[in-house]
């Protein structure tokens, strides 16, 4: 059996539990593929998933980690077809929502693998997925539709970024949270920037003074969730990424769930495409070798620059 070596959260805690393996891969089986791994994707939820955030089960460890990937296909079992069709050895391609992505190879099924656009370079196609994912599933919560004003917590991240450009194709207009220095960015998204802290309710009434319609939070933070709720006449039109326990407390949404999932899935072929033609734009901030997965870790939950980390096998 062909060998591989992969990342893991061997414990819990934080970036140093992360350990290098190496592990046997079978030959693919029926509606499975083999793809050797060109660049991996790195989510806040990657460093969520051992730190404790949703417990501490030992029967889950080592925790394989990573949910995408962009490489090419060496081999394949029979009857593989993708979402978007046949698979064959050779295809470049994005492999989406598969645990344990942080490898040099990874075993798939078919369902999970899409074919790579050829406009987008390989680390750039490591991350696409997950952020734009999340964006859709986020604006379609929330049913951002033209004519609607759209306040964004955290538009410079990397599912901000993608929420405020996709709003913006839907002709929606977009107002998005962020530090100074990001702002820029966001005009050049069709954005108005605002700063976050002390008087952004403020700040968001002037920009936009006709109301806000919807609200979409990618921080999680209490100023978010508060200045929104404020905002809004309807709590129905506020989604977060991140504020789950405050969701639960003053009812409004969030992401996440099978229907989630579902929708995700269905939506990343025409996601894909919009990236391939250029819709919306994901922005690389920084890429790390593999052996490097703990200090991308530790960088990624401190400040760092605008845009996806990326490991690179």
């Amino acid at each position: 059996m062909p060998m591989t070596r992969a990342a893991v959260a061997a414990s819990y805690g934080g970036p140093d539990a992360i350990e290098i393996i190496e592990r046997e891969l079978p030959e693919p089986s029926e509606g499975e593929v083999l793809v050797e791994v060109k660049a991996i994707g790195v989510n806040p939820f990657d460093y969520k998933s051992y730190s404790g955030a949703f417990g501490t089960d030992a029967s889950k460890l080592p925790i394989p980690l990573g949910s995408e990937a962009s490489g090419i296909v060496v081999a394949v079992g029979e009857g593989v077809e993708g979402p978007v069709g046949p698979i064959a050895v050779g295809d470049e391609v994005i492999v989406s929502g598969q645990n344990g992505t942080y490898a040099e190879r990874i075993l798939a099924p078919a369902r999970f693998v899409f074919p790579k656009p050829e406009a987008l370079d390989w680390n750039v196609a490591a991350g696409v997925l997950a952020v734009a994912g999340t964006a859709y599933d986020a604006l379609e919560s929330v049913g951002v539709t033209s004519g609607d004003t759209v306040l964004v917590h955290g538009a410079a991240g990397g599912v901000g970024s993608v929420v405020a450009q996709l709003a913006r194709e839907r002709g929606a207009t977009v107002i998005g949270t962020a530090r100074h220095q990001n702002h820029d960015a966001l005009r050049a998204y069709g954005a108005e920037p605002v700063e976050y802290g002390d008087g952004l309710i403020d700040r968001v009434r002037a920009a936009a003074p006709n109301g806000v319609d919807a609200a979409i939070d990618t921080v999680g933070t209490d100023e978010a969730v508060d200045v929104s709720l404020e905002l809004l006449t309807d709590s129905s039109r506020l989604v977060s990424t991140a504020a789950f326990g405050r969701a639960s407390s003053d009812g409004f949404l969030t992401v996440g769930g099978p229907a989630s999932m579902e929708r995700r899935r269905l939506a990343s072929p025409v996601l894909l495409e919009q990236a391939g033609a250029g819709v919306f734009e994901v922005t690389v901030a920084k890429t790390f070798p593999l052996d490097d997965v703990a200090k991308a870790h530790a960088e990624l939950q401190s400040t760092h620059p605008r845009g996806k980390f990326v490991l690179v096998p």
